[in-house]
C-alpha cells in the first residue's frame, strides 16, 4: 500500500474517531447533563476556541506545508521547527494573558472558563503541524487514539449528574494536553535543539498571518454560530446546535483527513515542478470526496428521523432537522477542501482561499442575525449551509482556468445522483414496529441501493477515474 493510502486511512481513522468517541457519549451525557448544560459547556469552549486561533494562527496550513518542503534537509528542518514554534510560544503568552483578563472581568461562568485555561495550555503546546508536514500520520493517530479512548471512559466513570458539568469540563480539555506531552517525546527524532533569532521568527510572521485570515473567517461560520446563539437564544439552543453539530462533522472530518494528508505531498510535487502528478491526484480525491461525503451525508439525512430519538433521547427533537441540513452542507465542504488543501495552499494562491472563506463569513454572519431570533439553531444551520455554498461556488469558479473543473463537475455528477436516489427511497421506508428496527431496515437499505449505484457507474466510467 503506498504511503499515501497509508496515511489517508491512519488520519481519516483518527479524524472520524474524535467525532465518533463523543457520539458513544453523547447518548449518556444527553440524557445526564440535557441540552442546557451541555450548552454551558460548548459555550465556555467557543470562547477559549476563538483564543485558541490567535495561538495557532495559520499554522496548521502553514507549518504543515513549510516543514513539508525542508523535511529533507535536518538541518534546515530543525531550525524552521524552532523558529516557527517560537512565534507560536510568544503568541500562547500573549494570547493566554488576554484570556486571563477576560476570565476575571468578563465571563459570566468564572470555573468553566478557568478550565478552559487548560485548553489554551495545550494549543501552545501543539506541534501536530509538524508531524503532519513530516508525514509522520501513524505516530500522531497511535497517540491520539489511546488518549482519546482513555477521555471517553472517564466521562462514563465519574460524570453522573448536571452538577457534573464542570467535572465533564476538566476531562474534555485535559485530554488534548496529555496528548501533546506525549507528542513532545518524540519530536528529539527528527529534530535537534536550535537556538534562533529574532529574524528567523520574523520571517514566518507574514505568511503565516496570510494563512491565518482564512482561519478567522471560517470560525465566524463555525464556532461563532455557537456564541452567537447562546447570546441571541439561549444555552439549550446551544446544546441542540452542538449535538446536531457532532454528528454531521463525521463526513467532513472524513474529507479533512485526505486534505491533511495530501497537503505536504502536493506542496512536494509543486516545489518538484510535477504539475501534471499533481492534478491526477487532485482529481481522484475530488472523486473520493464526492463519493464519501454523498454517501454519508444522504444516508445521515435519510435517518435522522429514527435516530435522534434512540441516540439523544427525549428533547433533542429539534436536532433532527438541524442534522439534516447541516449534513448536506459537508458536500459543499469536502469539495472546497481538496481544491484548497491540493492547489490553492500549495501553489500558494492564497488570495482566492481568502476571499472566498471571508465570503463565506459575511454571508454566514448576516444570516446569522437574521435567522438565530426567529428559528434558534435551525437558524444557524441554515446560514452555515448557504455559507459552505458560497465558499464551494467561489473557490470552484476562480480555479477554472488552471483545472478542468467543468470535467470534474460532470464526472461527479453521478455520485451525487447516487446519494439522492438512495436518500428518496430510504426517507420513504414506512415505520416498522419501533424506530430501532426501523433504523436499522433504513440502514441496510439504503447501504445496498447506494452501493448497487456506485457499482454500476464504476462500470462505465469511475473506475477509469479511480485508475489514473
Amino acid at each position: 500500500m503506498s504511503s499515501i493510502k497509508k496515511n489517508f486511512l491512519y488520519n481519516a481513522f483518527y479524524n472520524v474517531l474524535i467525532i465518533i468517541l463523543p457520539l458513544i457519549t453523547s447518548p449518556y451525557i444527553s440524557r445526564v447533563m440535557g441540552a442546557e448544560k451541555i450548552g454551558i459547556y460548548s459555550y465556555s469552549y467557543s470562547i477559549a476556541a476563538y483564543f485558541g486561533l490567535f495561538i495557532l494562527l495559520g499554522l496548521s496550513n502553514y507549518g504543515n506545508r513549510t516543514i513539508a518542503s525542508v523535511r529533507e534537509n535536518k538541518e534546515k528542518l530543525s531550525k524552521t521547527f524552532w523558529s516557527i514554534y517560537a512565534m507560536q510560544l510568544i503568541m500562547a503568552s500573549i494570547v493566554i494573558g488576554v484570556y486571563i483578563l477576560y476570565v476575571i472581568f468578563i465571563a459570566e461562568d468564572k470555573l468553566m472558563a478557568w478550565i478552559q485555561l487548560i485548553y489554551l495550555m495545550s494549543v501552545s503546546i501543539d506541534i501536530n503541524w509538524c508531524f503532519f508536514g513530516l508525514e509522520q500520520f501513524k505516530l500522531t493517530v497511535t497517540r491520539n487514539t489511546i488518549v482519546k479512548i482513555v477521555n471517553v471512559i472517564l466521562v462514563l466513570l465519574l460524570v453522573k449528574k448536571q452538577e457534573d458539568v464542570y467535572l465533564y469540563g476538566v476531562i474534555m480539555v485535559l485530554g488534548p494536553l496529555i496528548s501533546q506531552f506525549f507528542l513532545w517525546s518524540f519530536i528529539r527524532k527528527y529534530v535537534y535543539f536550535v537556538k534562533v533569532n529574532i529574524k528567523d521568527i520574523i520571517v514566518h510572521i507574514k505568511p503565516n498571518l496570510i494563512l491565518f485570515i482564512p482561519v478567522v473567517a471560517i470560525s465566524l461560520y463555525t464556532t461563532m454560530s455557537k456564541i452567537i446563539l447562546g447570546n441571541l437564544s439561549s444555552m439549550e439552543s446551544v446544546g441542540f446546535y452542538e449535538s446536531s453539530n457532532r454528528l454531521t462533522q463525521i463526513p467532513t472530518m472524513a474529507i479533512a483527513s485526505l486534505g491533511t494528508v495530501m497537503l505536504p505531498r502536493m506542496s512536494n510535487l509543486v516545489a518538484q515542478g510535477k504539475r501534471k502528478d499533481a492534478m491526477k491526484y487532485i482529481e481522484k480525491s475530488l472523486t473520493v470526496s464526492v463519493l464519501l461525503s454523498s454517501a454519508m451525508a444522504f444516508g445521515i439525512s435519510a435517518v435522522s428521523k429514527e435516530f435522534v430519538p434512540l441516540f439523544y433521547g427525549e428533547g433533542f427533537e429539534e436536532c433532527i432537522k438541524i442534522i439534516s441540513l447541516l449534513v448536506l452542507s459537508s458536500i459543499f465542504i469536502s469539495w472546497a477542501n481538496v481544491i484548497r488543501t491540493q492547489y490553492l495552499i500549495p501553489n500558494k494562491k492564497d488570495k482566492v482561499y481568502i476571499v472566498s472563506v471571508f465570503s463565506g463569513a459575511i454571508i454566514n454572519i448576516c444570516l446569522n442575525l437574521i435567522l438565530i431570533p426567529r428559528f434558534a439553531a435551525l437558524g444557524a444551520a441554515i446560514a452555515t449551509f448557504f455559507a459552505e455554498l458560497v465558499v464551494c461556488s467561489y473557490q470552484t469558479y476562480q480555479v477554472r482556468k488552471n483545472m478542468d473543473m467543468k470535467k470534474y463537475i460532470i464526472q461527479n455528477i453521478p455520485i451525487l445522483l447516487c446519494g439522492i436516489i438512495m436518500y428518496i427511497i430510504t426517507v420513504n421506508i414506512p415505520y416498522v414496529s419501533s424506530n430501532l428496527f426501523t433504523l436499522l431496515i433504513k440502514i441496510g437499505i439504503g447501504g445496498i441501493i447506494y452501493l448497487m449505484c456506485i457499482a454500476l457507474y464504476y462500470v462505465f466510467g469511475l473506475r477509469n477515474i479511480l485508475r489514473k
